[in-house]
């Protein structure tokens, strides 16, 4: 390990024992530092780490968004860039030539860059829908961005200037193992999702992602999310969805992986979304929104909202 790296590498982790190598397998090559936030894996994640001389903390999982600004608030390297990638992901070998041959760390011009994540699904690369690319702001220069408080769809708000990665430096994500726990996590999701958008009904949204029609493309998205989707009524909005990135959009040219994903992800997440929306809607009357998901969902609010970064030694 070489602490002099101008890059450190942070993954975040909790029972990565199926995707974790092959995340490390694909990054072997970049010439950075590597560090692990473990939330206590019971599985053989922390054996892995030790395997591959990994230094790694074990800290209590909130939310992304804390985990992600804490790791990057206490990585124990002088590195004055830092990559996030989650367990599940991989780096393309298109990426790592990038990153060791041609991104220049020392540009002070440039404090970002996004990079485009491809959705690997049953094997499958999800290539239309508006699928690709998705970019995410993942690499960023020390203390010019953090992680907006969201507890679904969260992404790094950068203070400075931002770039792209050029075509096919990617990042790959393979977007659950299976499909128990593909359901299982957007459940889960669901109800953030929908907690969160109750909670920040007409409120004015501080410290997260500007939506922008004619900004980045994650700023453009953001803004086609919240004056065009939520602005179109409940279970509606979720077939339209569908409509769009099925046939609009040409999902249908993913072939029967495709129909899975955008009929998962496209339509029954987002109409699971809407359905919890309304059972918590329905009992709003005569109990507040953190009761509800307290009594309801064993979900405290503060795990929805929530994004201190607490300052430790490492």
């Amino acid at each position: 390990m070489n602490s002099t790296y101008p890059l450190t590498i942070i993954i975040l982790t909790f029972n990565e024992e199926d995707n974790l190598p092959a995340c490390l397998d694909s990054i072997k090559d970049i010439r950075a530092n590597r560090f692990v936030v473990d939330s206590y894996s019971t599985d053989s994640t922390l054996d892995i780490l030790e395997a591959w001389n990994i230094p790694y903390v074990q800290r209590p999982f909130r939310n992304y968004s804390a985990q992600r600004n804490w790791a990057q608030a206490n990585y124990p390297f002088q590195s004055e860039w830092v990559l996030h990638l989650d367990a599940g992901e991989c780096a393309t070998p298109q990426f790592v030539d990038w990153i060791n041959n041609e991104f220049n760390p020392n540009d002070t011009s440039i404090d970002g860059y996004l990079i485009a994540r491809r959705a690997i699904f049953m094997g499958r690369w999800i290539k239309y829908g508006g699928y690709h690319p998705i970019y995410q702001l993942r690499l960023t220069r020390k203390g010019t961005a953090s992680c907006e408080a969201k507890a679904y769809d969260q992404h790094f708000i950068s203070t400075g200037n931002v770039q792209t990665t050029p075509k096919d430096a990617d990042l790959e994500d393979g977007v659950m193992s299976n499909i128990r726990d593909f359901t299982v996590k957007h459940a889960r999701w669901a109800v953030y999702e929908a907690a969160e958008t109750i909670y920040k009904a007409n409120k004015e949204e501080n410290g997260t992602l500007k939506a922008n029609l004619f900004g980045n493309p994650i700023e453009r998205r953001r803004w086609f999310k919240r004056n065009v989707f939520q602005q179109t009524p409940l279970f509606v909005r979720s077939v339209f969805y569908f409509i769009y990135r099925y046939f609009f959009k040409l999902g249908f040219l993913d072939g029967k992986e495709g129909l899975v994903f955008h009929g998962l992800q496209g339509f029954w997440f987002r109409f699971l979304i809407d359905t919890v929306i309304m059972e918590i809607q329905k009992e709003l009357s005569h109990r507040s929104l953190e009761e509800i998901l307290r009594e309801k969902y064993d979900l405290e609010l503060s795990a929805v909202l929530g994004n201190e970064v607490e300052k430790a030694e490492v």
